[in-house]
């Protein structure tokens, strides 16, 4: 008798969920199902005997993990699913990193550093070390750190290799080796880890301790990792280190949504996965049950273009689908009219809910037009992966307080925390504490102890440790009441003893008001957490030892993804996003805006093959996010860097099948659902439209100019040359062109005030003005209009 777990699976899914027994790679189509198939699959396993405890599980949210873990329950009786080992991998390798913590050097009780306290840290040590912040940018610092560690690269092998050092010397940042390496130690001496340390700090762990390799190798006998494309090295060389044994390892992904590059991940990971283990059975999931046929053949019709990709026919057996419709504006503001329009009038015709619909971008500052548009016509939005709760201060500096009471060699949480709410502790007094710390090698709470406990001669330090002693005294005492007081409790505790509460009831203005129930909010978490661990014990998925900790909570919020912070309160309201944001996620109507060249696809993935495909990749993603119906939209006008530029329609545009399209018309005006443009857009463009000519095709009666020389430069993909433009601007009265240019010459070398020197290649005369093209080298070419470019002749 078959296994109910197989019921309602197609025979492809069928097949992925049944031979478990040995390497597998399951290439899944956007929609095809496949955490159906993932939970099926380790549900059945533990159906046919295998246990639970030699099951590892890695998901990319939180969420994921414990949406899988609820399936796998109603499908496995006797709440076996509990014993899994399943989470990001964050989450998972964090919690075996405090296994073993001491293996490594560092303490059980060791901090997770987000975002800020890397950049804050780096900061400092870029202070420190006396260099210009225009060119030592922590930022950017911070992601060549998380490149490198993501890369497996320590400080120790980055200063030995003479081709990095060559490449700082050219980014003119020759001291980024001596930054990160000063930035691990006082890492370590912090008794913290940054995110990406969770993974490098496991590879490390696993190599060097080859006793606490082979345990987890026995323990996790079946190994299944979902989104494989979208893993890094340093995640690549786990999963290759921990399957060494057993080699049962099953990961599902697709290629075709591989987006995240500039986060380290390797979509080689994935297409060489054969190679790696050469007896793995590949199972390929095309059936797409999310969208309409029209949906996913024009994605297939993108998509194939891509030279590195698996083959794989994608389909679906759905209604066909309305075309997918484009929209064609003069500017970004009228751009966003015409889709904030559509936006309205879908959802009066279909009885769709705001919630159905999502506009998609390429870049965050994109969704300002969009906004204000919006907001005009009174249509309720979120930003998606915008402000999170725990970016609020009064959040920050209470779960500073939490992290020292912890771990009190978290530098970054005594500097937030030290002088607040003030104690007359400045931020001279700040940098002595700081200064003095470095001169013993200890962190600052280790150097203010001991001034408290045995104060000093200097006068100096006397003084730091009278400020200080109040300090010392309070984080002393709260961290003997860990033990002795339940989660919640103790978390109320800090709150009102550091004086953060009393701080903002003085205060009495709406901003603290809401401080406060952000404050109550986050102590709520803690009782909710204690409630769920209760109800685990309750029902026998932990033991009665098992008892939540502070530890565990702080790690829960530490480690929670920006998919895992989604807000109820957010229901109901249009999502606008970027590409990126929308992987893994699906709605009824989306609106991909903004796909002009140079934009989407972006100037930067112009310049490699690989970085032009995975614009496509992204471009697939947008695409494949719609159920019903998708629409795209572009500006022939954008301002960029205070300059009014053309723009040309993207090559994804041209690369769709033109069966799936319904294009604007050249002798229609442009395409609407709903009423006219905005007045106020309208009026604005009238304005421009005095003032320029949008005019791609240049006026037959105007004047040409000879081109100079063009440099040599990369060519793009063959796919992209020699594409005919999708559409133009509806016909006109022509214009009289204007007379020639005087102001400026082709080859001379101007100035721009953000670009900087460039040469113009090519001017070309309008109506009123002159379009010049200047290319600015590392910038590429920029056309602008000679009034308004604040050119300066070199």
């Amino acid at each position: 008798m078959e296994s109910p777990i197989l019921q309602g699976l197609n025979p492809a899914q069928r097949e992925a969920v049944v031979h478990y027994d040995r390497p597998s790679l399951i290439i899944a189509g956007a929609g095809s199902g496949k955490t159906r198939v993932l939970t099926s699959r380790i549900a059945y396993m533990i159906e046919q005997g295998v246990a639970p405890f030699n099951i590892l599980a890695l998901t990319f949210t939180n969420k994921a993990a414990e949406q899988m873990r609820e399936r796998i329950a109603q499908m496995v009786p006797g709440n076996r699913s509990r014993y899994i080992r399943m989470g990001t991998f964050h989450s998972v390798f964090s919690r075996i990193l405090r296994e073993n913590a001491e293996r490594i050097g560092y303490p059980q009780t060791f901090t997770i550093y987000e975002p800020s306290d890397t950049r804050n840290l780096l900061k400092t040590i870029i202070k420190e070390m006396q260099l210009a912040d225009e060119k030592y940018k922590p930022n950017a610092i911070a992601s060549r750190i998380s490149y490198a560690k993501n890369c497996l690269v320590t400080p120790g092998a980055y200063a030995a290799n003479a081709t990095y050092a060559a490449e700082d010397r050219r980014l003119q940042i020759p001291e980024f080796g001596t930054i990160y390496n000063t930035y691990c130690q006082r890492c370590r001496r912090n008794g913290a880890m940054d995110f990406d340390d969770l993974l490098l700090q496991t590879n490390i762990l696993l190599r060097d301790c080859p006793d606490v390799l082979a345990r987890y190798q026995e323990q996790f006998r079946y190994i299944l990792v979902d989104e494989y494309q979208d893993t890094n090295y340093a995640q690549y060389v786990i999963i290759r280190r921990l399957s060494e044994t057993h080699s049962k390892v099953c990961v599902v992904g697709d290629d075709a949504q591989s987006i995240y590059s500039f986060r380290g991940a390797k979509i080689e990971n994935i297409l060489s996965f054969r190679k790696d283990f050469p007896e793995a059975l590949t199972f390929k999931l095309e059936q797409n049950y999310r969208s309409t046929r029209t949906i996913v053949e024009a994605a297939n019709s993108v998509i194939v273009r891509n030279a590195k990709r698996m083959e794989k026919n994608c389909f679906s057996e759905g209604d066909l689908g309305e075309p997918i419709r484009v929209l064609k504006a003069y500017t970004d503001r009228e751009e966003a009219e015409q889709v904030v329009m559509d936006i309205r009038d879908r959802v009066r015709e279909s009885g769709a809910m705001w919630s159905d619909v999502a506009v998609l971008y390429r870049t965050n500052n994109q969704s300002l037009v969009l906004e204000d548009a919006l907001r005009r016509r009174a249509i309720p939005y979120r930003i998606y992966k915008g402000s999170s709760f725990y970016d609020h201060k009064e959040i920050k500096d209470l779960l500073a307080y939490i992290r020292l009471v912890i771990n009190p060699r978290d530098d970054e949480a005594f500097r937030r925390i030290v002088n607040y709410p003030a104690r007359g502790i400045g931020d001279t007094t700040v940098q002595r504490i700081g200064l003095l710390a470095a001169e013993r090698g200890v962190s600052m709470w280790e150097a203010v102890d001991t001034l408290v406990e045995e104060p000093a001669a200097d006068p100096v330090q006397r003084t730091i440790a009278r400020k200080v002693t109040e300090f010392v005294s309070l984080i002393r005492s709260l961290s003997l009441q860990r033990e002795e007081k339940s989660l919640y409790d103790f978390g109320h505790e800090i709150a009102s003893r550091s004086g953060i509460i009393a701080q903002y009831r003085m205060e009495q203005t709406p901003e603290a008001t809401s401080a406060l129930d952000n404050i109550e909010e986050l102590l709520n978490s803690m009782q909710l957490f204690r409630e769920q661990r209760d109800a685990e014990i309750r029902n026998g998925e932990r033991s009665e030892q098992e008892q939540p900790t502070i530890e565990e909570w702080l790690q829960s919020v530490m480690l929670m993804t920006d998919m895992d912070k989604d807000d109820p309160a957010d229901r109901d309201k249009v999502t606008l996003m970027t590409v990126h944001s929308a992987k893994g996620l699906e709605y009824m109507y989306v609106y991909i805006v903004g796909l002009e060249e140079n934009l989407f696809p972006s100037q930067r993935a112009m310049e490699s093959p690989d970085g032009f495909e995975e614009e496509r990749r992204l471009f697939y993603v947008a695409l494949t996010r719609a159920k019903v119906a998708a629409t795209l939209s572009y500006a022939e006008t954008r301002f960029k860097w205070g300059n009014m530029e053309f723009s040309r329609p993207s090559c994804f545009l041209r690369e769709i099948d033109s069966r799936y399209l319904d294009r604007p018309q050249e002798e229609h005006p442009l395409p609407r659902r709903g009423e006219a443009a905005h007045e106020s857009g309208r009026s604005a463009l009238d304005e421009l439209r005095r003032r320029f000519d949008y005019r791609f095709k240049q006026q037959a009666a105007a004047p040409r100019q000879q081109e100079p020389a063009r440099p040599v430069v990369t060519p793009p993909p063959p796919s992209t040359v020699g594409m005919r433009r999708l559409g133009s601007r509806p016909a006109e009265t022509p214009r009289q062109a204007g007379p020639p240019c005087t102001d400026y010459a082709v080859g001379e070398r101007v100035e721009h005030p953000k670009f900087g020197a460039g040469t113009i290649l090519r001017i070309e005369t309008l109506a009123s003005d002159h379009k010049l093209v200047v290319e600015f080298g590392e910038f590429g070419q920029k056309t602008l209009l000679a009034k308004f470019a604040r050119l300066t002749k070199l």
